[in-house]
């Protein structure tokens, strides 16, 4: 493992000595009219975006809108450090959380396009850890019973896997706490991944896999596959695979020292209601522990494959471009035309799962049925999801479009979201 370490360090040099020639390259934009937009309707946005910094929702906020591949709004806007007095800029890093999800998904489709296992597959046939006898927790959260089935890949893409997050679902929170299972979103005691999924596989399941929808470190067991399968740590992996491919160059777990001015602060409300930077190290807020110094505390070791990224505007639209484009970009192909089909289609409702009314799981993405069904603006297969710090992405193959809307902000789920996805919908004018 000590030599993959090493190498990892080695390809994300020559990463960053490629991103310093090209560090401040801007994407091109396109006249929004040539992009089926209207340049009116765009400057809505930014009046939205403006008006939520001005009553203190954010401290900033960056965000882009691709249409037919060309880039017809790009914009930032407050500030991403207010102790430092730094303005938000359109190639600032963010923590994305898991918005890594997608980008881990990939990253076994890519090993499953290669042979090297079937989705159906039973995850302990590759990590022993978990070739145990699982048990599920009862309501209560006290009495165990026997799984009848094993956990498989599947489940594990479709959050069907009987897992969950300690602070999504309390039956198991005592569980996981006791364990020392940690949620991927910082302040981890310097673990690794490996020892992450080895304290996750001693726990109960919340149900038999295959039968419910939980959103749930799934994605973690999946990183650590990816690990075992190919036999990279996955930060490596995903160097060599995807971020290098995509030129996605300022995409980390961890991020470089050269590139720690760019990355932008996170804030939460104080008691009274006023925007405050979180602080660094372990904090805890219920049953939530988190810490938002883990892209740069040397002490951190977890490559979580469900929230440890860090990325920017630009990197995550161009992965998502990828797969709007049927798995190529730029003339280099990661996936097949199929494998995307694959990957962005209803799981859950093959599985018999329910999940939300006119949202289900792809293999990677929460997948819509459409405005009847959603009541929002949006097309039937749009994709989309978002991260532990408010960051948000929609990709629409029938209107070509991709967004993207980035802050930095505790607790998740601003409101800004909402106005923005409207906002963007409403521009369209072809």
């Amino acid at each position: 493992m000590r030599i993959g370490w090493h190498r990892a360090a080695a390809l994300i040099a020559v990463a960053t000595l490629i991103a310093a020639s090209a560090a401040a390259r801007e994407l091109p934009i396109s006249s929004p009219p040539l992009a089926g937009m209207s340049d009116e309707r765009l400057e809505r946005i930014g009046g939205a975006i403006q008006a939520a910094i001005d009553d203190g929702e954010i401290a900033g906020a960056a965000a882009i809108i691709i249409r037919n591949g060309d880039v017809a709004w790009l914009e930032a806007f407050g500030m991403a450090d207010r102790e430092a007095a730094r303005p938000m800029q359109t190639d600032d890093l963010f923590r994305i959380g898991s918005m890594t999800k997608a980008i881990t998904a990939t990253a076994v489709l890519m090993l499953y396009e290669e042979g090297r296992f079937l989705l159906d597959d039973p995850i302990s046939h590759y990590l022993p850890e978990l070739d145990r006898e699982m048990e599920i927790v009862t309501e209560g959260g006290e009495t165990l019973v026997a799984a009848r089935q094993p956990i498989t890949i599947r489940h594990l893409l479709t959050h069907t896997s009987g897992m969950s997050y300690g602070f999504v679902n309390d039956a198991l929170n005592s569980h996981y706490e006791s364990a020392g299972v940690s949620d991927g979103v910082g302040g981890d005691n310097g673990i690794t991944l490996e020892e992450n999924v080895r304290r996750l596989a001693g726990t109960p399941l919340l149900y038999e896999p295959g039968t419910r929808w939980s959103y749930s470190l799934s994605n973690d067991v999946l990183g650590r596959l990816i690990e075992v399968v190919s036999g990279q740590p996955l930060d490596e992996f995903l160097t060599e695979r995807l971020f290098l491919p995509l030129d996605m160059l300022d995409t980390h777990f961890r991020v470089p020292a050269t590139k720690l001015d760019r990355l932008s602060a996170v804030y939460r409300h104080d008691a009274d209601g006023n925007l405050e930077r979180v602080p660094d190290g372990v904090i805890r807020d219920g049953h939530i522990t988190f810490g938002i110094d883990y892209p740069y505390d040397e002490d951190a070791r977890l490559l979580s494959g469900g929230a440890g990224l860090t990325s920017t505007l630009r990197d995550y639209s161009r992965f998502l471009q990828m797969v709007l484009n049927g798995g190529t970009l730029d003339g280099r192909r990661i996936l097949s035309r199929k494998t995307v089909e694959l990957m962005t289609t209803n799981q859950t409702e093959r599985l018999g799962v329910s999940r939300y009314q006119g949202r289900s799981w792809s293999l990677a993405f929460e997948v819509e049925d459409g405005p009847a069904a959603t009541g929002l603006p949006g097309s039937p297969g749009l994709v989309r999801w978002d991260g532990f710090y408010n960051t948000y992405y929609w990709a629409d193959p029938e209107e070509e479009l991709v967004a993207l809307l980035y802050t930095q902000h505790y607790p998740w789920g601003i409101e800004l979201r909402h106005r923005f996805r409207v906002l963007m919908y409403q521009a369209i004018d072809d």
